[in-house]
């Protein structure tokens, strides 16, 4: 009998019988309040004149017309930047022990994130509501005592002035509380390790002395620590080396192109629990197993806006236009794509992280990821976000019996003067003839998006796919130091960051 288990098992039981329906609208009011109170009397507060706003009739009206939106290289250039110069009280009170490095998946240069004491919290808080919400799983009691493998960067932390930095992943591994250490795998000795090969070669060595239940990062890398494990100890698939794995928590990226391949890795069922963690703050987890969908922890230090996703509210660069209208949670719709907005417990006050999500249940406040403000694809009006592209690339997984672990593309002018959609595709069975691939994809585009439809009967000539290796993908990563941990590939590129990359498949 396992003890332990059914001890966590029947404390989360009683938690969830306790927790009355969520009310997220009321959460989202009172979440605006405690942020605008607690930062009133910091520089931020005292400029926008927080008191002002809390006093005011409507404070969300207010609050929003008071305060521009801000994406990081503004809150960086006018705010955070004194954070860097010693100056406490900037937009949070205080000043930040730790920076989250994140150059997400668009450029080389670094940027560095406050995270507060209070957003620790939030994260940790964000934490234990994931372990509550895995009871609807309906997991055996003996799960709850099995390891958990969380594959994200170096937990060694680089120090900077009087701070810490280091990605989100690691910042967060780093302050896993004393209790969860003997459950935390490959553990604190292995975590540190910078090098990705190494740290996944000493996994890999080290693989069978664990019992791992559940596995924790972004689809890619997991992939390719599993395809490591699987070699080194030449077996058939993870479960020969973890036959208790039985939960996967994602994040990140859309799972969808990964599912596949990651079926092929494991010999039984995996439960897969979508979760939303970025550089700024925990947003989201998935609280239900009869949807992918994730709910929005409305009560932990963010408060919430959201901006209709259109053309007219864009700039060409992915930026948000300054008088787009924005709405709070009380006002949203189902079926239509927001730019999402955050102010947090880390002092970003209304800050475009440049996803774009869609709700699927308003009352649950439910939501998927449906692409970045900058991957959406709007030449010649073809308008293509990436969940329509990833939708795509299952379409032709099924169609070709192949696997589409990564992609990228780029709309621009052939030799023929005429505009194309290069893609280009990672997958293993590079012998499949890449015009019948084209073809599908297109096939495929047009009957989910009506608007791709018509941009084909006009300025859109037509698609050209390459396939290559999957490596290539991870390998171009690894050229800008970028391998492991939250490293996202671009799926759309511009057209001169595209000829870097076609110069670089050519070399590879």
């Amino acid at each position: 009998m396992a003890i332990i288990g059914n001890i966590i098992k029947g404390v989360i039981n009683l938690r969830n019988s306790i927790s009355p329906e969520t009310d997220h609208i009321k959460n989202q009011k009172e979440t605006l309040n405690f942020l605008l109170e607690k930062a009133k009397k910091t520089e931020f507060g005292n400029h926008f004149e927080f008191s002002k706003i809390l006093n005011s009739v409507d404070p969300y009206k207010n609050f929003k017309s008071t305060i521009p939106y801000f994406d990081y290289d503004k809150i960086h250039n006018d705010w955070w930047h004194k954070l860097h110069e010693g100056v406490s009280n900037v937009t949070w009170p205080g000043n930040p022990d730790y920076f989250a490095l994140s150059s997400g998946t668009t450029g080389k240069t670094s940027k560095r994130i406050p995270v507060t004491d209070d957003m620790i919290e939030a994260i940790k808080n964000a934490g234990i509501k994931q372990i509550l919400a895995i009871e609807n799983f309906d997991l055996p009691s003996d799960f709850f005592e099995k390891e958990i493998m969380m594959l994200g960067s170096s937990t060694e932390l680089q120090e900077n002035n009087d701070h810490l930095e280091g990605e989100i992943s690691g910042i967060s591994a780093s302050r896993i509380p004393f209790w969860f250490r003997g459950f935390y795998k490959p553990g604190e000795e292995i975590s540190k390790i910078d090098d990705w090969d190494e740290r996944v070669q000493k996994i890999a060595e080290n693989a069978k002395t664990w019992d791992i239940g559940a596995l924790s990062g972004i689809p890619s890398w997991m992939e390719l620590m599993m395809e490591k494990v699987i070699e080194y100890h030449k077996v058939d698939n993870i479960h020969d080396i973890w036959p208790n794995l039985k939960v996967y928590t994602t994040g990140g990226v859309a799972f969808g192109p990964y599912e596949k391949s990651f079926k092929r890795l494991t010999g039984k069922h995996v439960h897969v629990i979508d979760t939303y963690l970025a550089s700024e703050g925990f947003i989201a987890l998935q609280t239900r197993p009869e949807t992918d969908a994730m709910q929005l922890l409305t009560d932990n230090g963010i408060f919430f806006e959201f901006i209709p996703f259109k053309p007219e509210y864009i700039n060409q660069d992915g930026s948000l236009k300054a008088d787009s209208p924005s709405i709070s949670i009380e006002d949203v719709e189902l079926d239509q794509d927001y730019v999402l907005i955050i102010s947090t417990v880390s002092g970003a006050w209304r800050y475009s992280i440049g996803d774009t999500i869609q709700f699927t249940d308003v009352e649950k406040a439910e939501i998927r990821i449906t692409g970045r403000t900058k991957f959406f694809l709007n030449t010649v009006g073809s308008q293509l976000s990436v969940n329509k592209m990833d939708a795509a690339m299952k379409e032709l997984g099924n169609q070709f019996d192949m696997e589409v672990s990564e992609y990228t593309i780029c709309a621009k002018r052939a030799d023929d003067n005429e505009f194309y959609h290069f893609w280009y595709l990672g997958t293993s069975d590079t012998s499949l003839d890449s015009s019948e691939v084209a073809e599908a994809l297109d096939k495929a585009l047009k009957s989910a998006n009506k608007n791709y439809e018509v941009a084909r009967t006009k300025a859109l000539k037509g698609v050209k796919v390459n396939l290559v290796k999957p490596d290539v993908f991870y390998n171009w990563n690894a050229r800008n130091k970028k391998k492991g941990g939250q490293v996202k590939m671009e799926r759309v590129m511009n057209v001169e960051k595209f000829g870097e990359w076609e110069n670089f498949v050519q070399k590879h």
